[in-house]
């Protein structure tokens, strides 16, 4: 019966605190991949306004070899 008991008692355990609840956790994910996504969009013009530069220089590099 003491296996009984113990396998009861194993089958109950205790969870382990949180900073804060699920629901305000899910939030500071949220706003922080949010942020991110802005920012990678405002690089967005950067890599457009040196694609035609890195263009021009790879075309010159491919003639010289």
């Amino acid at each position: 019966m003491s296996r009984l008991a113990f396998l009861a008692a194993e089958a109950h355990e205790e969870l382990a605190p949180l900073i804060a609840p699920p629901g305000v956790i899910a939030g500071i994910v949220a706003v922080l991949l949010l942020t991110f996504a802005i920012v990678t969009y405002s690089y967005r013009d950067v890599a457009n306004r040196h694609s035609s530069s890195s263009r021009g220089a790879s075309q010159s590099q491919d003639s010289a070899h």
